[in-house]
């Protein structure tokens, strides 16, 4: 796991058609939440409080797509993340991980506050079953 300090050299040297969109997406996610930690995982950006919440996966060249999810681990027992998502952002994959894809900047632009909404909605579900 590398530093947020590697985050900055990691986008300078990104060569990703959509790299634009994915600093657009980095600053939105990291406005969320004051205590997000930033760094890179598994070849991308990834953030996190206690464990890491929210990670690009840029495997794809013409889409970006950022995964929600509740830890690096499997739990034993799955958490189950309720939110809402008038804007229909986000795909479940799971009751504790879904998926937000992206094609276009101006698909970043008029979906900015869903995505911060998204993301503190998540934020706050996951502390709330950490803390039960």
């Amino acid at each position: 796991m590398k530093s947020a300090s590697d985050v900055s050299t990691f986008m300078s040297t990104l060569d990703h058609p959509l790299t634009s969109g994915i600093e657009a997406v980095r600053q939105l996610v990291l406005s969320a939440d004051p205590r997000l930690r930033e760094q890179i995982k598994w070849n991308a950006p990834s953030f996190a409080l206690t464990d890491d919440l929210v990670t690009f996966n840029l495997r794809s060249q013409q889409t970006l797509q950022i995964i929600m999810h509740t830890g690096a681990k499997k739990r034993a027992t799955p958490l189950t993340i309720t939110v809402a998502d008038p804007a229909g952002l986000l795909r479940w994959l799971a009751s504790d991980r879904g998926i937000i894809t992206f094609s276009s900047l101006e698909e970043i632009a008029s979906n900015g506050a869903a995505l911060v909404d998204l993301v503190r909605q998540w934020i706050a579900q996951v502390e709330a079953a950490q803390a039960a």
